[in-house]
């Protein structure tokens, strides 16, 4: 009866837990959906392979949903094989969150480096294609001017010494960036302060990660638990 009982806490338990996994799965795919237009509109597809983590977060976060669903299934049903099964997932799972927070910071300078040149080529590319608008909105949302800072435009045709886009104004209004004075736009570059933004954010969502890796190890060893007591040939109710 005491092993029983105890089954039956470790099962409630881990009803909790695959709550809480759910709404895990949940903030990772919209933490993947948020970063991947940031990531795309700075950086070119397939530059590094940092460039895939918002990807890959969403497909851990849809895994996760799914491994919870057959978790849910498996503590119902009090089957070996399900139980089995979830423990297996919810361990890969765990070693795909470590390999692309690892490729995430081994390849963090790489993608700093990456972001810079598709910056600075895409200003080169500004007065050609005056229906692109994503430097303007990076300029406008960052608050930002130019790669390393507004001088970068002296050297973009069709721009010089006295013009930058009007996207640099502090209070943006038509023909503002034409023979503007350095108070009136903004000082800093969009690589270092977009850098900096990323750095702040991706500070959350490791700290997110390792509560998701805590509850994970708890998912796997209560999961563990119940799989030994089905197998031992003890009801679980």
């Amino acid at each position: 009866m005491a092993v029983e009982g105890g089954m039956k806490c470790v099962k409630f338990l881990l009803y909790v837990l695959l709550l809480v996994f759910c709404a895990c799965a949940v903030g990772l795919i919209a933490v993947g959906i948020a970063v991947k237009p940031i990531l795309s509109e700075t950086m070119s597809p397939g530059a590094t392979p940092a460039s895939l983590l918002p990807v890959i977060i969403i497909a851990v976060g849809a895994f996760l949903f799914l491994v919870a669903f057959l978790g849910c299934c498996g503590a119902c049903k009090e089957n070996y094989c399900l139980m089995t099964t979830f423990a297996i997932f919810l361990s890969l799972i765990m070693l795909v969150e470590v390999a692309t927070a690892i490729t995430g910071y081994v390849f963090r300078d790489k993608i700093r480096a990456e972001f810079d040149k598709d910056f600075r080529q895409r200003m080169k590319n500004y007065s050609k294609n005056s229906t692109d608008t994503l430097l303007d909105n990076l300029q406008k949302k960052f608050e930002c001017c130019g790669a390393a800072n507004y001088s970068d435009w002296e050297d973009i045709p069709g721009m010089g010494k006295n013009r930058v886009p009007d996207s640099c104004c502090v209070n943006i209004t038509m023909g503002c960036g034409i023979d503007f004075k350095q108070s009136s736009i903004n000082p800093e570059g969009c690589v270092e302060k977009i850098g900096s933004w990323l750095r702040k954010n991706i500070l959350l969502v490791a700290a997110v990660a390792l509560g998701i890796a805590f509850v994970e190890i708890l998912g796997v060893v209560f999961a563990c638990c119940l799989v030994k007591s089905i197998r031992s040939g003890y009801e679980v109710m």
